[in-house]
């Protein structure tokens, strides 16, 4: 099996997966717009190969150990990254020091499978897209590209460059297919996170300009380690990127461009802006912020445990309050994505003193990511199955859902059980991982943030009970009883709707019950990140 991983490390497969859906993408412009079916067939059938080719990577991985025989692999090994595999380095800008460097570890490869499985999901529903479908493909398979090459990038001009594009192409998506005010949320989240992008990059330049020689290498600077002796600008370096990755993830004060965003983005729209772009922000923490600026994140790492538990209870908060099924799911969104940033700073913590604890919060939040992708990505598809069927996200409006569409009540409750951390499903593996490993560093933020998982419990549960049980309520809608099949209910799931909400379930259900495949995989990438922190903090 090594044999096999090292004649796919030689041959240039990651760049395949991340630039095949853009350039099927371009080929796709040449479709007449009229042919919906062949357009909605070459979408899928792409992102099915772009997610086998994902998952023979991951198999080749895991045999090989990790192994890199690529370019560059003595040096991925070196400076403590964790095996990083399938690498390409080729010169870009060489005055610049930055280059098209890519590769995949521990770290990155569960969120680029996760996103090729969303994208596909979202193919699949959009099936009956009827308003300009051949851009509305073309575009998604641009995201999709932008999104594997940002997840796989080892180089930070080059995760600049998918990050801002990753902006570009949500604003068109909510602009000209969402509903509602959508050109004003649209408007309102492009200028949110672009200005959160500009700080991010000012953060780059100072790493840049603190290397030696100039770099925007990641690796190498995470060999280089080039503030390590310079304490203030280490912090106002780590302050700057942090505020960018902050406004993408996004964190309290830094989310107020979320909710409108989701409420009024079409449902694959806002599948892809909660799965996928908001890990990026995330991501960007594991891949940048903590590896090379390991001493400045240890010594602020109780401002990330603020800002995370801050994040739990006022997300959660929030959600209660809702009456918009999207708003209400969105808020959840930055609730989980607060554990997140809890077991990061708690692993900056008790990087020096307690490693395993520290590297089990790292795994937790890393789970997190691919567990919140998977059930919040469901969650959205079955609203936007809501939105076609009653034109409302209103859960006031409906009522007893369970008796005509018994499917859309059970995938909505394996979705609801699984973001509030039942066990058996992905939300409790990446939950409890977090909470054990942050204890013993901050036990009073832990216990605090605790108090989310009951309120998102209470909130959900509400949801499913008001919308789902009791007298049969429902707002009518001529347009969805007149497409409905004469055989089903107008609100049950039709079957490409069931396509493409139940295989994120299984999976969220496959990691609930046998976490191990996935785990085997973080927890190397985990352990050599809290390595880099604890060497840091010497």
């Amino acid at each position: 099996m090594l044999s096999e991983v090292t004649v796919l490390s030689e041959l240039p497969v990651l760049s395949m997966v991340v630039f095949l859906p853009v350039l099927v993408g371009i080929g796709l412009l040449l479709v007449p717009e009229a042919r919906r079916r062949l357009v909605a067939g070459i979408w899928i059938t792409t992102t099915a190969v772009d997610l086998a080719l994902i998952v023979a990577l991951w198999i080749g991985y895991a045999a090989g150990g990790g192994r890199s025989t690529g370019a560059g692999a003595v040096a991925g090994a070196s400076s403590g990254t964790g095996a990083i595999a399938y690498e390409t380095n080729l010169a870009w800008m060489p005055t610049l020091g930055s280059g098209y460097h890519v590769g995949v570890d521990g770290l990155s490869l569960p969120l680029a499978a996760m996103t090729a499985l969303l994208f596909l999901a979202c193919a699949i529903y959009s099936v009956r897209q009827d308003h300009r479908p051949r851009t509305h493909a073309a575009l998604f398979l641009f995201l999709q590209t932008v999104s594997l090459g940002l997840f796989v990038s080892l180089d930070l001009i080059l995760f600049f460059v998918f990050f801002d594009l990753s902006i570009v192409g949500m604003y068109f998506i909510i602009a000209v297919w969402g509903h509602g005010n959508a050109a004003r949320s649209a408007l309102q989240f492009f200028l949110y996170t672009f200005i959160g992008s500009l700080a991010l990059l000012l953060g780059f330049i100072v790493l840049y300009l603190a290397s030696d020689p100039h770099t925007f290498d990641i690796v190498e600077l995470i060999r280089q380690d080039p503030l390590k002796n310079d304490p203030l600008v280490g912090g106002l370096a780590l302050l700057t990127i942090s505020i960018g990755l902050a406004v993408k993830t996004p964190t309290v004060p830094f989310h107020t461009w979320l909710p409108p965003a989701h409420t009024d983005a079409p449902a694959p729209g806002s599948v892809i802006l909660a799965g996928v772009l908001l890990k990026m922000g995330a991501f960007g923490f594991v891949r940048i912020a903590i590896p090379i600026l390991p001493g400045p994140w240890h010594s602020y790492a109780m401002v990330f445990v603020i800002v995370g538990v801050v994040s739990v209870l006022y997300g959660a908060l929030v959600a209660m309050a809702q009456t918009n099924f999207k708003r209400m799911v969105a808020y959840t969104s930055v609730n989980h994505m607060g554990y997140i940033i809890l077991g990061l700073g708690a692993a900056g913590l008790a990087a020096g003193s307690n490693p395993q604890a520290a590297n089990l919060a790292v795994t937790g939040a890393v789970t997190q990511m691919v567990s919140h992708g998977l059930l919040t990505g469901a969650l959205f598809l079955l609203a936007g199955v809501l939105f076609a069927r009653g034109h409302s996200y209103e859960m006031t409006e409906y009522g007893g859902l369970a008796g005509t569409a018994p499917r859309f009540a059970a995938l909505t409750a394996v979705a609801v059980f699984g973001s509030l951390g039942l066990p058996g499903l992905s939300g409790f593996i990446a939950e409890f991982q977090i909470f054990t490993g942050s204890l013993g560093a901050a036990p009073i933020p832990t216990a605090l943030a605790l108090l989310g998982i009951l309120i998102t419990a209470a909130l959900l549960l509400r949801m499913l009970a008001q919308v789902f049980l009791g007298p049969e309520r429902q707002p009518k809608s001529e347009a969805s009883e007149r497409d409905a099949p004469a055989a089903e209910t107008p609100y049950d799931l039709r079957p490409r709707e069931l396509l493409s909400v139940a295989p994120l379930l299984v999976l969220a259900v496959v990691i609930g019950v046998f976490p191990r495949f996935l785990l085997d995989l973080i927890e190397p990438a985990a352990r050599a990140l809290i390595a880099l922190v604890a060497a840091g903090t010497q």
